[in-house]
């Protein structure tokens, strides 16, 4: 068995990759393992084990076509985590979105189809839902994104059916809510606050700290994905939730008692633009199909990744050069 992970030395990637070499996905125990990633500022070398026999890692991009086409021959199985993922940069500029996400999943898939690749798993993500007021998504809710990020990850999950529909491809998609665990970069809300607040730091809290996300453990997430992977239906979507919702005040709340933190650390910065107000999934699909059942709890979770953020300054204080110490934050 050969698998292809792209994005695969980025937060989630990583970890699902950890696990494949680890032996905790049945079936996969003796898998061979290649990643490629174009190690960007959100993706790290040091996320990974050092190549040996299971393992071979490539720096390269997902648009690269005659590197996929290269690369890909003799793969059994591709998941596709590569992608640009903060919101607030794609307000800025959202032209490596659009690149990364939509141009780089078509070439990605051309190879795929090219190499005869038995089985492929595109990762996207709640977002591109847009916003809930009241209830949960379902996978067949219309595409609604409010965010470039979001617009470019819907635009690749229907860039992804087409290539199951048009050419036969066995591929499904899965939508995630939001992820927290080790190794996440440190633009994202928890590492952000987690790592400010364990070193005095302010933190930014958008508005008045309403906006409600679901959280899910990486691991859990990984685990779905590899439900899909070994279970999931041709042209199917998974939602992968957790049903774990928290306004992003709660969740100041939670973590400023996990650090020992002062309260007064907490500043309050202009909204995003287009924030959306409420994600939540409906994952029943997942849950009564493949039998998915998370098994982090969450309260201990966020404690063990505040736990690990706190024994492992070496690896995030490098990262934090390229955040702001009062950066508004991806919730």
């Amino acid at each position: 068995m050969r698998v292809f992970v792209t994005g695969g030395a980025g937060f989630i990637g990583s970890h699902y990759v950890r696990t494949l070499l680890e032996g905790g996905y049945p079936g996969f125990a003796q898998a061979r393992v290649t990643v490629l990633d174009k190690l960007t500022y959100a993706g790290n070398r040091a996320n990974l084990p050092p190549d040996g026999p299971r393992l071979t890692f490539v720096q390269g991009d997902v648009c690269d076509r005659a590197l996929l086409f290269d690369l890909l021959p003799g793969h059994d199985v591709v998941v596709h985590f590569a992608a640009e993922s903060h919101v607030d940069r794609s307000l800025v500029d959202a032209s490596d979105f659009v690149r990364t996400n939509v141009a780089g999943t078509q070439t990605l898939l051309d190879a795929c189809v090219a190499a005869g690749v038995q089985r492929v798993v595109h990762i996207s993500t709640d977002e591109v839902y847009g916003s809930i007021d009241t209830g949960s998504w379902t996978e067949d809710w219309p595409l609604l994104p409010n965010s470039p990020y979001a617009a470019s990850k819907a635009a690749s999950d229907l860039v992804a059916r087409s290539y199951w529909r048009s050419h036969g491809l066995d591929l499904s998609i899965t939508r995630c809510s939001n992820n927290y665990g080790p190794y996440q970069h440190t633009e994202k809300l928890i590492p952000l606050f987690v790592t400010n607040l364990l070193d005095g730091l302010p933190v930014g809290l958008y508005g008045d700290g309403s906006n409600v996300r679901e959280w899910l453990h990486v691991d859990d997430h990984c685990r779905a994905v590899q439900l899909v992977v070994t279970r999931g239906r041709p042209g199917e979507i998974y939602n992968v939730g957790r049903g774990n919702e928290r306004t992003n005040r709660q969740m100041t709340d939670l973590l400023l008692e996990l650090c020992g933190a002062d309260p007064a650390l907490v500043r309050t910065v202009p909204d995003r633009k287009g924030h959306d107000l409420r994600y939540s999934l409906d994952d029943s699909k997942i849950r009564e199909e493949l039998g998915f059942t998370p098994a982090v709890p969450f309260e201990q979770g966020l404690a063990d990744v505040v736990a690990w953020y706190r024994a492992n300054p070496g690896w995030w204080r490098p990262l934090k050069e390229t955040v702001p110490p009062l950066a508004a934050v991806r919730p």
